[in-house]
């Protein structure tokens, strides 16, 4: 009896300790530099921590193999220059010529600086003054920022390899890029459509939560044959300090996934303006949106900041 109690004590160990090995590798998985193909001469560069024990998980970077180049869409956080370029050398020998920001935060442009000087930096125009008054550009540093910018439409490239680049209007920043890979019938988002969440609404850069569903109806109506959507980011975190972890978050997901999340943001508007209008307080409405079901798995860390930023935008424009 014993002998069979004490076997089965050490299969229960060996199995807990497999399953604690599995998902420390899974964690560990999307924290660390990762190249993921998504198409022939499409590809991303996820994770990137923004230090090996604390702060976030960097932007998605998109890697696009152009005929005799390489465009970069964002560059994570600093100290992943060299990382990024050892990972689009391990798919092509061709020179990275252009970087494309999406938007200002530096989890997407913090490693600007640490690519060749002759790469040049595209952005929307709020963006470029956005990035302008971080620390991270000022002085010398200013040499990174955007020097090619546009106000809501530009093409660069042509042929298979054309990249469209518009700006639809304010919902993350005052500066979202969305940027269409017609041949590749690709779009890129960044922070615009982050992950399924309840967006991060930037004021201090312009963001707006009111007008971000309008924003995004905007480009679901212009643009026309796309059937991948890339995402800002490939992670969700989920707590905070001591216990913070990590867990995947596709970054690749469908037109339907982008409709889908501009439905979500406008029921998310309409809940958290009906609440206002019956005199809720922010805790009240942020507690009983009533979204509906199909919502549930949404991760809602921020429901309490975009109520409180809708709350703010309606009382503004009295």
């Amino acid at each position: 009896m014993r002998t069979g109690r004490r076997a089965l004590v050490l299969g229960l160990l060996v199995a807990i300790g497999a399953m604690s090995i599995a998902v420390a590798r899974a964690q560990q998985s999307v924290i660390d530099i990762r190249l993921e193909k998504v198409k022939d001469n499409l590809f991303l560069i996820t994770g990137g921590r923004a230090s090996p024990t604390q702060g976030g998980i960097s932007g998605v970077t998109t890697v696009f193999v152009a005929a005799t180049d390489v465009v970069i869409i964002d560059t994570k956080y600093p100290g992943f220059g060299s990382r990024i370029l050892e990972q689009v050398k391990s798919v092509t020998a061709r020179p990275v010529t252009m970087i494309v920001n999406t938007h200002t935060h530096g989890d997407h442009t913090g490693s600007n600086g640490e690519l060749p000087r002759s790469v040049q930096i595209v952005a929307h125009e709020n963006t470029k003054t956005n990035m302008a008054r971080m620390e991270a550009f000022t002085c010398e540093k200013a040499a990174f920022l955007p020097a090619r910018t546009f106000t809501d439409r530009l093409s660069l490239l042509s042929g298979r390899d054309r990249m469209d680049l518009y700006y639809f209007g304010r919902g993350h920043t005052n500066g979202d890029a969305v940027i269409v890979l017609p041949a590749l019938r690709t779009i890129v988002m960044g922070d615009l459509f982050a992950r399924k969440w309840a967006p991060l609404v930037d004021a201090n850069n312009g963001g707006s939560a009111i007008e971000y569903p309008q924003t995004l109806a905007k480009a679901l109506a212009t643009i026309k044959d796309v059937d991948t959507v890339i995402t800002g980011h490939s992670t969700t975190q989920v707590g905070s300090g001591a216990q913070v972890s990590f867990v995947r978050s596709n970054p690749v997901m469908t037109w339907a996934d982008l409709q889908e999340y501009r439905e979500f943001t406008r029921a998310f508007v309409d809940a958290a303006s009906a609440a206002r209008k019956a005199g809720r307080s922010v805790d009240q409405a942020a507690a009983q949106l009533g979204l509906p079901d199909k919502y549930r798995s949404y991760d809602m860390t921020n429901a309490k900041a975009d109520v409180q930023r809708v709350y703010d935008e309606l009382s503004s424009a009295r």
